[in-house]
């Protein structure tokens, strides 16, 4: 009897130790392919996922930039006077030209503030990419229901003005005022968070000066560091 009860503990006792040692190697095995799945994405499917959502992202920006400026536009009736001040001389010769900064930093304000808010709200339906795209073959990518990605849309916006002066004709010179607006926004993806950023460059007014322009100002950017 003694030697009976010892020889089935004994064995309780191996089998338990191989359930054991089973349910190690199952969870060693479920990591590794959890490891395994997480290289493949990164090596074969985050490509392709970053250029379907690039150009989501992208017409989402550019469609929340547009709009905003021209919101700005529209609320602050600017012009050219309205943000560049010529003085010339009697014969027309252009002595200086000074920058409205109070009135660019405010479009810059408020165009930012409202970039923000478009973004926040084009992306909030997310980004769709077809399920062929994690086969991670490119004449896939665009077979399958579609599956959505969450979208952080702000991380960071900024806003500058950009002057250029082009040649017009005799002793005439086009002064043109860009706002350039970049956005970053950031793609929540399987592979890994991705930041995708888009730039947006928008004429605000442009016009003809007639006379000779110093070159101190054709070389330069008239609304250097005015922006937010």
């Amino acid at each position: 009897m003694p030697y009976r009860y010892y020889d089935s503990g004994y064995r309780y006792k191996r089998y338990k130790k191989r359930r054991i040692r089973k349910k190690y190697i199952v969870v060693l095995l479920i990591l590794l392919a959890v490891i395994l799945v997480i290289v493949w994405l990164q090596s074969n499917v985050s490509g392709i996922l970053y250029s379907l959502s690039y150009a989501t992202v992208r017409s989402a920006t550019a469609s929340a930039v547009n709009d905003a400026v021209a919101k700005t536009l529209q609320w602050n009736g600017t012009d050219y006077d309205d943000l560049v001040t010529v003085t010339t001389d009697e014969e027309g010769n252009v002595l200086s030209m000074e920058a409205n900064a109070a009135k660019a930093n405010l479009l810059a304000r408020q165009a930012v503030s409202l970039t923000a808010a478009n973004l926040n709200e084009n992306c909030s339906g997310g980004v769709e990419v077809p399920l062929g795209a994690f086969t991670g073959i490119e004449f896939l990518a665009g077979f399958g229901p579609p599956v959505t990605f969450r979208i952080i849309p702000v991380s960071y916006v900024t806003c500058e003005f950009v002057s250029d002066f082009t040649q017009a004709g005799i002793n005439q010179t086009l002064h043109s005022v860009y706002i350039l607006l970049h956005a970053t926004i950031s793609v929540v993806m399987p592979s890994g968070t991705t930041e995708i950023t888009a730039d947006a460059e928008i004429l605000l007014c442009e016009r003809v000066i007639v006379g000779k322009v110093p070159d101190t100002y054709l070389s330069g950017n008239l609304f250097g560091g005015v922006g937010g």
